[in-house]
């Protein structure tokens, strides 16, 4: 963590200016002054709450809105990426979540210095803040002591086990982030209380988990098959084990066991049962016979019939029947989408292009964009949504537009991310530009073919040969590699 920018001159030039203050020092200092006033605010006010709601009538006034937009940048797009730049030991990452903390720090006190729309003061988004406020400060604490890099004496001891905390705080803040802005949403509307909390756990954490799904398979497509490959497992194996083992959870947990099999308790357990027992057939399906990884159809069919089943849920709201019928099409859609992938784009392969595994098909980007699209859609479709967006001037079929580009939105935010920590990574050892990882193959194959047809004894002439052909690929590999790239320039320029 840098200082605050606090710079003494010569002696003139304190009289004239006494301190230098960066703008990000200003950050800070605002907002610690903020802060006292936000602890000192009681500004939980409850006499325009009707009974038995959560929250006022009141529209959000700026503030409020002010504070979404800036715990939003902070905690959905500057931590994320800081925390990419921090796992490439950019030098970007010290600045970039020292201004997305001075932001959250102004936000957070913005939250307790609102007008307008009142809250009950024991709503889950302020309970959850104030274990994640710690979090952060907690974060920059460690920050500034490795920064520090004291290896010595004690701090040898000390400095381990805080760099893994840091290491997996860090990791970890995008999805605190995910569930804190969920809890916020859920708050701002006065939603998921009473006979409500059951049904919107069921939403949000099966609609996250099918967004969790695509940004796995989005970090497996472009840059996981390396990984993947070292696990000397193919994709469907760890794909069939979460669905099983989901399986078992919804098996035993979506019907109160003693009572009575109401509204879709059927739908929900059986759904459970085909999960289970399914992915227990693909784990099985995911060596051949000689114990090597193999792909398989199964986590697509789960997908594809668990759309099926969730476009035939009873609705009593036509706005609820269409969004989780578009819901339930779209996840159809994914799941086949994934089976034509494994089956005819791949033909079983781990990857399009065996010998660069970094070459993707076009087609290969449907079935995760439909996830992404599939768990916004169901997170949107809670029974107090429904009947709310009903009673708006918005039709479903502009509400559903609207979620189809949210979830566009967090699909190319993934992206770019995987891309910012991809261009980091270094290509067989260097950064080599295509022409001369060709190059470098067709060295190879060349002195392949020689080493199988020439003998220890081998004459002057075939070692003479030998000798020049090697010198001519690689010379060809070094022309190919001073020559710019038509695409981004030398990788040499790239900053690290």
């Amino acid at each position: 963590m840098p200082a605050l920018g606090l710079r003494c001159g010569s002696a003139a030039s304190r009289s004239a200016f006494p301190l230098r203050v960066s703008p990000l020092g200003v950050m800070l200092l605002t907002t610690a002054a903020f802060l006292p006033a936000a602890f000192a605010h009681e500004g939980h006010q409850t006499d325009k709450i009707p009974e038995g709601m959560t929250v006022s009538v009141d529209p959000l006034d700026t503030i409020l809105w002010i504070h979404i937009f800036l715990q939003m940048l902070a905690f959905g797009v500057l931590f994320p990426l800081g925390m990419v730049l921090g796992i490439i030991k950019n030098r970007w990452h010290v600045p970039l979540q020292s201004l997305g903390t001075a932001i959250a720090l102004i936000g957070y006190a913005l939250g307790h210095l609102h007008g307008g729309r009142q809250f009950h003061p024991k709503n889950v988004h302020a309970m959850a803040a104030t274990p994640l406020f710690f979090l952060m400060i907690g974060q920059v604490v460690m920050g500034i002591y490795l920064k520090l890099h004291l290896e010595r004496g004690i701090h040898a001891v000390i400095r381990p086990p805080l760099r893994l905390a840091h290491s997996i705080n860090g990791k970890a803040f995008p999805l605190y982030a995910w569930v804190q802005m969920v809890f916020g949403g859920i708050t701002a509307l006065g939603f998921c209380q009473g006979d409500h909390l059951g049904q919107c756990l069921a939403h949000f954490i099966m609609g996250g988990a099918f967004i969790a799904y695509g940004i796995v398979l989005t970090i497996l497509l472009l840059v996981g098959q390396l990984w993947l490959r070292r696990t000397g497992r193919s994709q469907e194996f760890f794909d069939s084990a979460v669905i099983a083992a989901w399986g078992c959870v919804n098996t035993f947990t979506e019907h109160r066991w003693g009572t009575d099999w109401v509204k879709n308790d059927w739908q929900h357990t059986t759904m459970g049962i085909i999960w289970w027992s399914a992915g227990l057939v693909g784990i099985w399906l995911s060596k051949d016979r000689d114990g090597n990884p193999k792909r398989n159809f199964i986590p697509g069919f789960v997908i594809l019939i668990t759309g099926w089943a969730m476009s035939a849920h009873p609705q009593e709201l036509m706005y609820s029947a269409m969004t989780h019928t578009m819901f339930g099409y779209t996840l159809m859609a994914a799941g086949l989408a994934r089976i034509i992938e494994v089956a005819f784009v791949l033909r079983d392969r781990p990857t399009i292009d065996e010998h660069d595994e970094t070459q993707t098909h076009s087609f290969q980007y449907i079935p995760v964009y439909l996830l992404y699209s599939a768990g916004f859609l169901f997170m949107s479709a809670t029974e107090e949504q429904m009947a709310f967006m009903a009673s708006s001037s918005m039709d479903a079929v502009a509400f559903i537009l609207v979620l189809f580009s949210v979830a566009a939105v967090m699909f190319l935010f993934v992206m770019v991310l995987i891309h910012v920590y991809d261009r980091a990574q270094p290509r067989n050892g260097s950064a080599r530009q295509p022409q001369a990882v060709s190059a470098a193959h067709l060295r190879d194959a060349n002195e392949f073919e020689l080493d199988g047809l020439v003998s220890d004894d081998e004459d002057e002439e075939h070692a003479s040969r030998r000798k020049l052909l090697r010198h001519e690929t690689m010379d060809e590999e070094e022309g190919s590699l001073s020559s710019p790239s038509t695409v981004g320039g030398n990788n040499n320029d790239r900053v690290a």
